[in-house]
């Protein structure tokens, strides 16, 4: 079955439908971006009642923003790791710690103003585990993994095309401000090099980020080359 990618900018978060035999979508954006979605999904001629999962990387509020929003329009199933159920059905807004100077600056900034991206909060259907989930009962071929790192419940969606959606596991965009690698804010950044080698190892041939356009997986390895050095 062919695979047809469509990404949905709802703010400042990548969102990415995903189209082969079912339909399903990864990550929500930030609040009150469901008029963006409505308006991007007619222009792609896709029904929103077709999403039959919802997918969240993690449970950051610029992913999970929308979310309430778009699982009522869409009546799809909520699907995050188990760690962050909490933020998702209370709407807990969490910031990692900043990374290097630049990423501690945004660690700043995020904590003056996610007290006011208000989000509201929303049921989750599919809690998930660290262990592989695979995606054919929603028509796609590929599985979810458990990448931790950037939050302890950070997984990404890998496609057996090789397509990695990534959430902020990796950036190539804004907030990180020169080329493809590691997110600024982490809760451990050495567990992103390991979550990297899993996806790596498990085939992954491009990447997908929230946060930039995507690139080739062939980055994160030589990244991982040079750190060893």
């Amino acid at each position: 079955m062919e695979t047809t990618i469509h990404r949905i900018r709802l703010g400042i978060c990548n969102c990415y439908v995903i189209q082969e035999k079912g339909l399903i979508l990864v990550d929500a954006g930030q609040p009150e971006r469901e008029k963006t979605f409505l308006s991007k999904m007619k222009e792609l001629s896709l029904n929103p009642r077709d999403i039959s999962l919802i997918f969240l990387t993690h449970g950051h509020s610029d992913h999970a923003g929308s979310l309430r929003k778009l699982k009522e329009i869409t009546g799809a199933q909520v699907a995050i790791n188990f760690r962050e159920v909490y933020w998702i059905e209370e709407a807990v807004q969490c910031v990692p710690p900043g990374v290097g100077v630049w990423g501690r600056f945004c660690e700043l900034v995020l904590k003056k103003v996610s007290p006011h991206m208000h989000f509201e909060a929303a049921n989750v259907d599919i809690i998930l585990e660290d262990k592989g989930f695979p995606l054919d009962q929603f028509g796609i071929n590929g599985k979810i993994l458990y990448t931790p790192g950037h939050s302890s419940g950070s997984m990404s969606l890998l496609l057996d095309s090789g397509d990695a959606f990534v959430g902020d596991a990796a950036m190539s965009g804004f907030p990180r401000l020169c080329g493809a690698g590691k997110p600024v804010c982490a809760d451990d950044i050495e567990e992103v090099t390991k979550s990297w080698q899993l996806l790596l190892d498990k085939g992954a041939q491009m990447i997908y980020p929230a946060h930039g356009k995507p690139f080739r997986a062939e980055v994160l390895k030589k990244i991982i080359e040079r750190e060893k050095k």
